[in-house]
């Protein structure tokens, strides 16, 4: 079995921080959202991926490499701009061959991994096993009808009125018969290639296709809002590993802390869970749950809690950040000496004065 990954939406709702990067590397606990994917890929033992990128692939081929430091093989797949998810199918045809695959949107978190769903099809090979979970408000997915056997009878995109509360999110498992599919359909009003459609024309000709619900964590990480609330969770498994050399007697360590090689936590307190990320100074600071400092980053006299501060940020005389996101090697001082609590989003590079 081989993996598709699609990275190559603009990520309009991430902004700021998708002007300067692409959204699928913004990082979630110390760790771009795209290396999540494919830890979760090759948790399902799968070695070979194809990663559909866009006009920003060469930022995402920078980080990721060849894959081999994550075992793993990575084909690049240009694709010239978003043309919805059953075209990236399409374009990956050579890379895909005959062989079954899953195929993973580059910006969604489910936390726990697929493994289940995917021992399933490679047990069954449905033509297609589509991954789905209850949601409150259907009407913003794809949505699956299903049998009492898990048999997908029809699936309607952003229904009107929904029949059904399952929504697919962003993970499917296909042999090769998706590629007729592919090559049959025409696109939706909005110009794009719909793999809704696609699986739909499956069903209409009697194939077999099924969903399997998913129970665990997901998140599609989409908007700032979501980014933190991935990491919190993400924070909530962390287990206390505190490198040598790190944390000066003066300072105070609670519950599930991470201090990585090079830290240095001097005067602190921290309280976990919480990340500390390599080479950062946490100097006369106070770090809350779950908050993940990048790494190089600089805190002095600042309290933070409940947010992100991207690698090289840097945050001074601010009494009090929550539900925050710092951009790479942003600036936020306080003009005026401490003062009230802020909810910032910052963008890379920026730098911000805080009044009192």
């Amino acid at each position: 079995m081989k993996a598709l990954v699609l990275s190559g939406g603009a990520g309009t709702r991430l902004r700021p921080f998708s002007h300067s990067m692409p959204k699928q590397l913004i990082p979630v606990a110390n760790q771009p959202v795209l290396v999540h994917v494919l830890q979760a890929v090759r948790g399902l033992g799968i070695t070979e991926i194809g990663i559909v990128v866009g006009d920003r692939g060469s930022e995402i081929a920078e980080v990721l490499g060849d894959g081999s430091r994550f075992g793993v093989s990575i084909t690049y797949l240009p694709q010239d701009k978003p043309r919805g998810l059953a075209h990236a199918v399409a374009i990956a045809r050579d890379f895909l061959g005959d062989d079954d695959f899953v195929m993973y949107l580059g910006d969604n978190m489910l936390i726990g991994g697929v493994t289940r769903i995917g021992e399933e099809f490679a047990a069954t090979r449905p033509a297609a096993q589509l991954v789905v979970q209850k949601v409150a408000d259907p009407t913003s997915f794809g949505v699956a009808e299903l049998a009492d056997d898990g048999t997908v009878l029809r699936l309607v995109e952003k229904p009107r009125e929904p029949r059904s509360d399952l929504a697919l999110i962003g993970v499917y498992f296909f042999t090769a018969a998706i590629h007729e599919a592919v090559a049959a359909i025409e696109p939706s009003a909005r110009g794009e290639l719909e793999i809704t459609d696609a699986v739909q024309w499956l069903v209409e000709r009697g194939e077999t296709v099924r969903a399997s619900e998913y129970t665990g964590y997901w998140k599609d990480t989409g908007r700032v809002e979501d980014v933190l609330e991935c990491n919190r969770w993400l924070l909530e498994g962390l287990r206390r590993t505190v490198a040598e050399d790190t944390v000066d007697a003066a300072s105070e360590l609670v519950g599930e802390v991470v201090v990585e090689p090079g830290a240095r936590v001097v005067r602190s307190r921290i309280e976990g869970p919480a990340l500390i990320g390599a080479g950062s100074l946490v100097e006369d600071s106070h770090v809350g749950p779950h908050t993940a400092i990048g790494r190089e980053c600089v805190l002095r006299r600042a309290r933070v809690e409940y947010s992100i501060t991207l690698d090289g940020a840097s945050v001074t005389d601010v009494e009090s950040l929550y539900g925050s996101v710092i951009g790479r090697s942003a600036t936020v001082d306080q003009s005026q000496g401490p003062g009230r609590s802020h909810r910032l989003v910052v963008g890379d590079h920026s730098r911000v004065e805080v009044a009192a």
